[in-house]
């Protein structure tokens, strides 16, 4: 490598160091860290793993020729998640605890008193033959590995090669680089799902004291996701959905008792208190910045219109309803009808699809109800895999349950 090439790839690290800090996404993140370590170093293929605690965890692999071979899709496939202990048996875990990096010219020819030896068995089985091979540590501000870079099969020419000295430097400079995005992507993750386990939890609450389930919830807001997909949503609107769905009821915090958990049918001016939840609820969640309440906010105020406009709290008709709400109306009435309650029993699906039908354009969007019911063998599994169980009704009946409860609701 001449100085020309080796200072125009170290000119090129310097931007592939601004691009890792802008991204917040760990997913996209890991792998764009990998793709640019090959790229510099000339590997053919590569794993990147995190340390947890004293376990290597397998996060990210890549391997051009095989993807050339087999295809994305397939080569993909092959890589299962699975993680080891952090140990000098290993390569990765060697290079872990040493904090060093280490530069195998060919694993078939590791010294028998090596500490660290090579495992082919991911190799006899995708039908792929390492040689070259670097584990490169990623070193955060205060020294400790924070994840492991493992670079497979240097090409020059076509040719498998040992990685260089040059290719040493280069990956343990990205891979510096690398922690610190690592952890700052890491930080801004679990900072978000603090956020969306609290919109989880809140919409638990609003449930609870309706004495609804939280795999209500789950289902219901699994549901809205669905027809999302359905409707060509991206991958981010769908996430933004399954969460803000879960808040819908959220103004029933502000419902009183009496009127809430009534046994009996409410009079009209009790069904007009009742109604004001969506009110409660939007002014609960308004003025926020965040994209996840906002879009709360509209699902909270319009979950109960009608695609024929006799809906509440505003009378909205066809499209004046945003798409969120009308989504999450067909979600809520067919998990309402098709789940069982403390006061009834869930309705057979025979009868659930019929009212559905019969609301066509009347109660719901018929192309969303279309998209639904187009789905319902996956509509059928969600329900299924968040069913409730009898003793989840146990905590309306005897309030001394609850410090018994272990059900986890960490997640929709």
């Amino acid at each position: 490598m001449d100085r020309f090439s080796f200072a125009a790839d170290f000119e090129e690290l310097l931007n592939v160091g601004i691009a890792l800090s802008s991204i917040h996404d760990l997913e996209k993140l890991l792998n764009m860290i990998l793709l640019e370590a090959r790229r510099l170093t000339q590997a053919d293929a590569g794993t990147l793993y995190l340390v947890k605690g004293d376990r290597l965890i397998f996060r990210v692999s890549q391997c051009q020729s095989l993807s050339d071979r087999l295809g994305e899709d397939r080569m993909r496939q092959m890589y299962q998640s699975f993680e080891m202990p952090v140990s000098r048996e290993s390569i990765a875990g060697y290079s872990a605890l040493t904090r060093k990096v280490l530069n195998i010219p060919d694993v078939k020819e590791i010294p028998p008193e090596a500490s660290y030896h090579y495992n082919p068995s991911w190799d006899q089985k995708a039908g792929y033959a390492s040689h070259s091979m670097m584990a490169v540590p990623m070193l955060n501000r205060d020294g400790e590995a924070v994840g492991v870079l493992q670079l497979i099969n240097a090409l020059s020419d076509g040719r498998v090669i040992p990685f260089r000295i040059e290719h040493e430097k280069l990956a343990s400079s990205l891979a510096s680089q690398a922690a610190v995005a690592i952890e700052n992507a890491e930080l801004t993750e679990n900072l978000k799902q603090a956020h969306l386990d609290t919109i989880f939890r809140l919409g638990v609450a609003a449930e609870y004291r309706d004495k609804e389930t939280a795999n209500h919830i789950k289902r219901m807001s699994r549901y809205c996701a669905l027809i999302a997909e359905g409707l060509g949503w991206g991958k981010e609107e769908v996430e933004v959905i399954l969460w803000s769905s879960l808040m819908h009821d959220v103004g029933k915090l502000g419902i009183p008792d009496r009127i809430l958990q009534k046994p009996g049918p409410l009079t009209a001016e009790e069904r007009k208190i009742m109604e004001y939840h969506t009110t409660i609820g939007g002014n609960i969640l308004k003025g926020s910045a965040a994209s996840v309440l906002q879009k709360s906010r509209v699902v909270a105020v319009t979950h109960h219109e009608k695609f024929d406009g006799t809906g509440y709290p505003r009378g909205l008709k066809g499209e004046k309803i945003p798409l969120e709400g009308r989504i999450t109306i067909l979600a809520d009435v067919f998990d309402a009808l098709s789940s069982k309650r403390v006061y009834k029993e869930a309705m057979p699906e025979a009868e659930v699809l019929r009212i559905l039908q019969e609301g066509r354009g009347a109660h719901f969007d018929p192309r969303i109800l279309d998209v639904f019911l187009d789905r319902l063998g996956e509509v059928r599994k969600i329900k299924e895999r968040h069913s409730d169980r009898e003793g989840d009704f146990d905590k309306f009946r005897d309030l001394d349950s609850l410090e018994n409860d272990k059900e986890d609701s960490s997640r929709p």
